[in-house]
């Protein structure tokens, strides 16, 4: 090599780290998450899961994604309000729990892409086009269908066969509401039971209907799937308690708070999902090309503390279904 080319390959060699510096970094990306439940251990476990599934998926928090929470849109109003907060930052992509908070941030934009969990009909609740092909800018995960809802009512006979009135807690302000307690008229025709539908608004309005029930040693309860069911379930847990209520729910933390059975999906599981579709978006994909998913687990959960404090004896073949026995 002549002196004069080895002279210039130094210099520029020399520049090299200084070139590299000038790059511009890889811009962080900023991930939105509108929550239904209120902070707490639960809540906060979900978005544990979800976090470490990004991580797994290549991107830290801190490093490589900017993460914004808002918690509790569990009605119209914190809906649409942590909608709006969480839009004003700019977000490259929105994570939503439970059709509230979608249905706030889907109202909210139309070009932002939404990755949604724990809804039980996106195309009735119009988010997407249809299940293969969700069109638009929101995909996600379902909760169930709505034919679960009969099972609960089957699981509350079999556990208690004497009963021949139940009591259906729903929020009738979601779609889902209506629809899980279709489900549930039409299994009980064939059960011989009559139902009671009662609101889920708050803690008084709970605490009334029960009570208006007048709960008797043939009575049920069963508690459908919704936010405002999860916000009051303490409530509900003590009032079934206290009336003597067998209790069907839809979730496992029901169970483990002193309900006495639940049957429906595992709530975390989704969580991990989502976040394989969320980096797929920002990866460049698009929300309307990624189908949505149904669940892939569900859980049968028994406390028989419980039932012993109600005098109800489990039969061996719902212990041999269990997924979860808690003594």
């Amino acid at each position: 090599m002549k002196r004069r080319e080895f002279i210039g390959f130094v210099g520029s060699a020399a520049a090299w780290p200084l070139a590299a510096r000038a790059q511009p970094a890889e811009r962080i990306r900023r991930v939105a998450i509108l929550i239904d439940l209120p902070e707490n251990d639960a809540s906060r476990q979900r978005v544990a899961v979800f976090v470490q599934g990004l991580a797994e998926q290549g991107w830290r928090e801190g490093r490589d994604v900017r993460i914004d929470i808002r918690w509790g849109a569990n009605s119209p109003e914190s809906s649409r309000k942590a909608a709006a907060e969480l839009l004003a930052l700019g977000p490259d992509i929105i994570l939503t729990s439970a059709s509230g908070a979608t249905a706030a941030m889907r109202q909210a934009t139309a070009t932002t892409p939404i990755v949604f969990v724990l809804v039980t009909d996106p195309v009735g609740a119009g988010f997407v086009d249809s299940l293969a092909r969700p069109g638009g800018n929101l995909t996600g995960f379902t909760l169930f269908e709505y034919s679960i809802a009969g099972k609960w009512l089957e699981l509350l006979k079999e556990i208690a066969p004497t009963i021949r009135r139940v009591a259906v807690l729903r929020d009738t302000g979601v779609a889902a509401g209506s629809g899980q307690f279709g489900a549930i008229q039409a299994a009980a025709s064939s059960l011989g039971v009559e139902l009671r539908p009662l609101s889920v608004r708050d803690a008084d309005e709970i605490d009334r209907g029960i009570s208006a029930f007048a709960p008797g040693r043939d009575d049920g309860l069963l508690v459908t799937a919704s936010p405002l069911a999860s916000v009051h379930r303490e409530k509900i847990i003590a009032l079934a308690a206290r009336h003597r209520l067998p209790s069907v729910f839809a979730y496992r933390h029901f169970v483990a708070a002193g309900g006495l059975v639940a049957y429906g999906p595992d709530l975390l599981s989704p969580m991990l999902r989502a976040a394989s579709y969320v980096s797929r978006i920002l990866k460049g994909e698009k929300a309307a090309d990624l189908p949505v998913q149904a669940p892939i687990k569900y859980e049968l959960v028994v406390n028989l503390k419980t039932a012993r404090a109600l005098g109800l004896t489990v039969p061996p073949s719902l212990l041999a279904r269990a997924d979860e026995v808690i003594e």
